[in-house]
């Protein structure tokens, strides 16, 4: 597996630019005007008060990584969806908390707008208190804690149970905050979906 050293960036910033079910579609539209500015600029202002860092940014990376990929530097919280340009665009993100995050090469198995979520059965044994009561689980929009968009992510054809996905806590950004997933503001997550191909490989590095 290829270290952090391997893919950050090699210059400044050229300019700043869980288990869940299929997404629902027919609320797509309007939960996203929720979540999004009129403005398409994802950095025109900065309502959830993220330090600058994490706001959307396009770098250089290192050559020899794959197109379309997506890379987590889990020390810096960063993500970083490679293009075709010798650039990536760079986005802040949440990771697990300690003894949850999973570093990894994983495939993105599938991908869903507003997806529904139910905890696994590891973290309803492991937080009864915090998890039993969504046992039965809660149906995707704004409050759904896998957010506006869902990667998941598989080694082969086996569903982890990981995601990359948005969030409604954009405060949690930068911190280890998650039960192992990633996280993304939603309005970052909404704007990266439809440039991530299924099939794509998500690199998780260790923290």
């Amino acid at each position: 597996m290829l270290t952090r050293r391997h893919f950050i960036i090699t210059s400044a910033a050229l300019f700043s630019g869980a288990i869940a079910a299929p997404g629902l579609a027919q609320d797509s539209v309007g939960f996203d005007a929720q979540v999004t500015r009129p403005d398409p600029d994802p950095n025109a202002n900065n309502p959830w008060g993220l330090h600058p860092r994490f706001m959307p940014t396009r770098v250089q990376h290192r050559a020899g990584l794959a197109p379309g990929d997506i890379h987590v530097d889990a020390t810096a919280r960063y993500l970083y969806h490679i293009g075709t340009d010798g650039t990536a665009m760079r986005y802040g993100v949440a990771i697990g908390r300690p003894g949850l995050y999973q570093p990894g090469v994983f495939r993105i198995g599938r991908k869903a707008e507003w997806p529904s979520w139910t905890p696994t059965a590891s973290m309803i044994a492991r937080e009864p208190e915090v998890y039993g009561q969504f046992a039965d689980g809660v149906p995707g929009g704004p409050e759904n804690p896998l957010g506006a968009r869902a990667f998941y992510l598989y080694t082969g054809s086996r569903d982890t149970y990981l995601r990359i996905h948005g969030t409604p806590q954009p405060w949690s950004i930068g911190t280890s905050a998650s039960s192992g997933c990633v996280r993304m503001v939603n309005a970052h997550v909404i704007d990266l979906y439809d440039q991530v191909e299924v099939g794509s490989t998500a690199h998780l590095y260790p923290v």
